[in-house]
């Protein structure tokens, strides 16, 4: 009686005890990406969330190249892709890439492909997104942004400084 008292008490206690620990352990993976643009990083995020971020572009990055390196969590890519959608969902254009053979397997796109866009979504909405077999709806990584004309969105921290609002009298 004693021993099997002794015995769930021990296990209550192990059992806590794991619980406990498992609250303060890192988990361990995640995914991120990077974006390069001729061989300079200019966008890289990492973790559960992210913050979509504008990538600027214009005609003085024609003949330049982007490159993407997405990570997943203890995986390879498979069917990757890269697309360009609007705020429907919809794919406006896509570039598509063999499955992942390392870490370093980047999906290469022409900048001048994307500025070709700029003529017909120039006052749209659009963003970069990655799409492969884990992820078949796709994470966005960027809204794209054509010379200084926004093709994105405000952030809601982002705030207008009082001295350039003007006032209509």
């Amino acid at each position: 009686m004693q021993r099997s008292l002794f015995t769930t008490a021990c296990t209550g206690l192990l059992t806590g005890a794991m619980i406990l620990l498992q609250a303060f352990t890192a988990k361990a993976g995640g995914e991120g990406f990077q974006i390069y643009l001729n061989n300079k990083l200019i966008l890289e995020q990492s973790g559960s969330q992210f913050t979509l971020q504008s990538l600027p572009l214009d005609k003085a990055n024609i003949n330049d190249e982007l490159v993407v390196y997405y990570y997943h969590c203890h995986d390879k890519g498979k069917a990757r892709s890269i697309a360009v959608k609007d705020t429907k969902g919809t794919i406006i254009k896509e570039w598509k890439f063999g499955d992942a053979s390392g870490p370093r397997s980047g999906m290469k796109i022409p900048v001048r492909e994307l500025l070709q866009l700029e003529k017909s979504y120039a006052h749209t909405s659009i963003s970069l997104v990655y799409i492969s077999q884990q992820l078949p709806k796709g994470r966005a990584l960027s809204a794209l942004q054509f010379t200084g004309k926004s093709t994105t969105w405000r952030h809601q921290q982002e705030s207008w400084p009082v001295w350039q609002v003007g006032f209509v009298k």
